[in-house]
């Protein structure tokens, strides 16, 4: 909420999810059912706790009245950086895999590594809690399908690793056991991965086509009012804002765009500028928009 990094830093610091996440796969590929349950578990019940905590918060903050009124959180850069995931978000949770895998095979630190896996889990586990005290569904289903995701692939990364290291049971018919387990869960794991990561896809689409609609109207409006016919025009700095949402992209809903531009007093309108404005942003970028044109008069000393 504070839009802070470090304070997210220290958040991972102290999130105790590296053991939980490889503690399955380790159990999988030395066929460990006990280990396998207790990892589970803890994870499952990590990441919820993780989750419900971040909904208590966001309650609490609404409730004691510590952030400004009508405030939308999807608007604080480290809420949507959640809640527009992309396919690097996946990278990011298979590098967090292999890294923790990595430190058990090598015995190296664990604390670093760990920060590494609660990058991929805690900060979208605690944004999804966000989401549901704001009320807000969107932001907390398309942030609890990135820490699913995320799960997964940290799961399924760690439990190929392991396996390629040579990591058995000591028992040789176990051994059968557990490569049965670790091609099931592979295969298991694969498909669910494929199947959010679909979701992922659409986010990513979905989010680089509003951006792109978002800069092309930007632009446009530009280089409309810089022609001749508005020449005692100019706009205002930073005055062309363009709302358009994934959500809207999704729901075939028009792009709204609003321009406040300068004009001398007494100085005619243009008749018809926001209709132009529509008309001409419609043809180029090929979505319905819906324009608003305001005026600031201004008045200048010779």
């Amino acid at each position: 909420m504070l839009d802070s990094v470090a304070t997210i830093i220290g958040a991972m610091v102290i999130a105790p999810l590296m053991g939980p996440a490889i503690s399955t796969s380790v159990g999988t590929v030395v066929y460990d059912r006990k280990l396998i349950t207790r990892g589970l578990t803890l994870q499952v019940a990590g990441l919820l706790l993780a989750i419900a905590v971040g909904a208590l918060i966001g309650f609490l903050i609404t409730e004691l009245g510590m952030m400004p009124p009508g405030i939308d959180i999807r608007e604080i850069s480290q809420v949507a950086e959640r809640t527009n995931p992309t396919f690097l978000s996946l990278f990011l949770a298979l590098g967090s895999g292999i890294a923790g895998a990595i430190s058990i095979i090598r015995n190296a630190g664990s604390a670093l590594v760990g920060v590494a896996i609660a990058a991929a889990l805690v900060p979208p586990a605690a944004t999804s809690g966000l989401g549901f005290a704001f009320g807000l569904p969107a932001v907390a289903i398309i942030s609890a399908v990135l820490v699913l995701v995320n799960v997964l692939a940290i799961n399924i990364s760690a439990l190929i690793l392991f396996w390629l290291s040579g990591f058995r049971s000591l028992g040789s018919s176990a051994v059968g056991r557990a490569r049965k387990a670790v091609v099931l869960n592979i295969l298991v794991l694969g498909v669910a991965i494929a199947i959010l990561s679909t979701v992922l896809g659409l986010v990513t689409y979905v989010s680089s086509q509003t951006a792109l609609i978002e800069q092309q109207a930007k632009a446009e409006v530009s280089v409309m009012l810089n022609e001749s016919e508005y020449e005692d025009m100019r706009l205002v700095t930073e005055s062309v804002d363009v709302s358009y949402r994934p959500a809207d992209l999704i729901l075939n809903e028009p792009a709204r765009v609003t321009v406040i531009l300068y004009r001398r007093a007494g100085q005619e309108l243009p008749p018809g500028i926001a209709q132009r404005i529509d008309d001409r942003l419609t043809e180029f970028t090929g979505r319905e928009v819906r324009v608003r044109v305001g005026f600031i008069e201004a008045q200048q000393t010779t």
